[in-house]
């Protein structure tokens, strides 16, 4: 039976290449991506999937975006949450929201919980956050949105580090939550950077970088065949431990509830 999965990010690098494994194998994919262009890219890659294009780092799209995916699919087998973007310098999006914030950490958080329902329905419902677990970072507390001295690895450090808190926060139900690390991929990571440091990324990418169809195979057994823990962690398809304070994560995810009512009064 097909299924159907959510990929947010899912026009660009891994993202767009799950998209194409499982529209090739007669699933329905639903790819969101905040460009045209990256509609036009995922066509060509899987010509099947379908497109929304939406602001993932805006909270208001956000939220109609999951009003619109709840109420045209009932059931969701799977939601991988993919989309991120590298800030070398701090930008704030127009509801005054740091941009990694609140794409990398906030986005996330309001999908999984928004499609909680449709994802219980599923057979076998998962979540897959590619993230950076088990990279070390931690979350700033007094500062969340880096409004002092922000570095752009800082607050992607952050952003994995969150994840790890909000795969924590979330468990509850049927739905397997993952957290994967897929390191070191080409996706793109040189592009917001500018000259001379874009080429030097562009040339690291092209010796170290592990090629997306590499990345693919481990992230879709996962999807395929959720582990029966509630919560995982992998880096490049092995797993990880995960120690997580469960008070702390209750405590981010009520901050996070107080940073989207006042960002969305």
């Amino acid at each position: 039976m097909a299924r159907t999965i959510v990929i947010t990010g899912g026009t660009n690098g891994i993202g767009r290449a799950l998209a194409r494994h499982y529209t090739e194998r007669g699933d329905h994919v639903v790819a969101v991506g905040g460009s045209r262009e990256g509609g036009r890219r995922l066509r060509e890659a899987a010509p099947q999937a379908r497109f929304v294009r939406a602001d993932l780092s805006s909270l208001r799209r956000t939220r109609a975006l999951i009003e619109r995916l709840a109420t045209e699919y009932p059931v969701i087998d799977a939601l991988v949450l993919a989309a991120f973007r590298f800030n070398p310098v701090r930008v704030e999006t127009e509801e005054g929201v740091e941009h990694t914030f609140a794409l990398y950490v906030l986005n996330r958080w309001l999908m999984a919980e928004g499609l909680r329902e449709p994802l219980e329905r599923a057979p076998a419902p998962v979540i897959v956050n590619l993230c950076g677990a088990g990279q070390g970072g931690r979350v700033h507390w007094d500062d969340l949105q880096l409004k002092d001295n922000y570095r752009g690895l800082t607050a992607t450090l952050q952003g994995a580090a969150a994840s790890e808190l909000l795969g924590t926060a979330y468990l509850s139900g049927r739905t397997r939550y993952v957290l994967y690390n897929p390191v070191f991929v080409a996706t793109g990571l040189h592009e917001p950077f500018r000259q001379p440091l874009r080429g030097l990324m562009r040339v690291a990418s092209a010796v170290f970088a592990q090629p997306v169809a590499r990345a693919v195979p481990p992230i879709a057994a996962l999807i395929d065949h959720p582990p029966a823990e509630p919560l995982t962690a992998w880096k490049k398809g092995k797993p990880l431990p995960l120690a997580v304070d469960r008070d702390q994560a209750r405590r981010f995810a009520e901050i996070l509830r107080t940073v989207t009512r006042s960002a969305l009064p």
